[in-house]
């Protein structure tokens, strides 16, 4: 009987045991490169994920209303009732209230897809598609995260943002992508309660606000004696969804995956690439700040199946992720532009 050694590198080749020494000859790249069955132990390092917070900065109300790619939701937004002055024995005013709707539409989709070998699955000790499509949901987030943020992170009134910002006095500088503003130690929570009085200015109302700011403002914030004060715990933990507490009404969070650009060029998703023009380095940064119903987001894992595999011994599993996002309030959004 051939004995396989720990040398051994799956798959096995397809003419058998015939190599040297009854070890396993094989000429492609190991399973999952680092991933060798034979020294795997039954406890793998942990992974780290970047943090996700679209789940909790916007509005999921109509999540349940969507089947798959394409689908559209009709919204209807609140009228606006006039109010009159009155004297009287005059004639009474009776308005038609005429409520506008907002279209959100289902247009993106993502999808996993694991391959997993029989023979892989019997040599190894920890559950290997429970690990691959924890993963794959993992992933699922932070791409889809990613993506909305950039998509929507810029798409509020004109007076919630650039240099002259807030509705009435527009007055304050929240920073344009020419002229980001440096944040530091001693100016960080003047920019928080700047972005909490812009929104003040819109009329936005005080619960269920957000801000979303980068590890750097974070590092900042909790250098500040004044903002460890203010800090409030909760009982979720910030390694799931990045909230670190809530500073002059916002519920604060840190995200690596807010969007980045050189100064004065085009915005880029995180992690995707640099600007060749700026010499690689994305110069500016953004903080969001809002109200949960700025933004109407929907996402629906549509489908997950499992099929043999129909060029091997194994199994297939896929899924695939729809989703969608629409400003439903502009009023309720803000940006400040950041350096670094």
């Amino acid at each position: 009987m051939t004995t396989i050694t720990a040398a051994a590198t799956y798959p096995i080749n397809a003419g058998g045991f015939n190599s040297p020494a009854g070890q396993v000859a094989y000429g492609g790249t190991a399973y999952s490169g680092t991933f060798i069955p034979a020294v795997w132990s039954g406890k793998l390092a942990q992974k780290f994920y970047s943090a996700t917070v679209f789940g909790e900065i916007a509005n999921t109300d109509w999540q349940g209303e969507i089947n798959g790619l394409g689908d559209t939701v009709i919204i209807n937004t609140i009228p606006t009732i006039n109010v009159y002055n009155y004297s009287i024995g005059q004639n009474l005013n009776y308005d038609v209230p005429t409520p506008s709707t907002i279209t959100l539409t289902i247009t993106k989709g993502k999808y996993f897809g694991v391959n997993v070998n029989n023979l892989l699955e019997l040599q190894s000790k920890p559950k290997l598609m429970d690990m691959f499509t924890n993963d794959a949901s993992e992933q699922m987030k932070i791409a889809i995260d990613r993506d909305v943020l950039y998509t929507n992170f810029n798409q509020g009134a004109a007076f919630n943002q650039g240099a002259t910002a807030g509705k009435i006095s527009a007055s304050f500088n929240l920073g344009t992508d020419a002229a980001p503003i440096t944040m530091t130690g001693a100016n960080v929570l003047t920019y928080i309660t700047t972005l909490s009085s812009v929104l003040d200015e819109a009329d936005v109302p005080e619960t269920d606000r957000f801000l979303v700011i980068s590890p750097l403002e974070r590092q900042l914030l909790l250098a500040s004696p004044l903002a460890q004060a203010q800090f409030m715990g909760d009982g979720e933990s910030a390694m799931r969804n990045g909230k670190i507490g809530v500073i002059d009404r916002f519920n604060v969070f840190v995200s690596n995956l807010l969007p980045r650009g050189a100064a004065g060029r085009t915005w880029m998703n995180p992690n995707t690439g640099t600007d060749s023009a700026s010499g690689g380095t994305l110069k500016r940064h953004a903080m969001i700040a809002g109200h949960k119903s700025a933004i109407t987001f929907a996402s629906q894992i549509t489908k997950v199946e499992s099929l043999q595999n129909p060029n091997d011994f194994g199994t297939l599993v896929r899924g695939l992720n729809v989703y969608g996002s629409q400003i439903a309030q502009t009023s309720g959004l803000a940006l400040l532009v950041a350096a670094g």
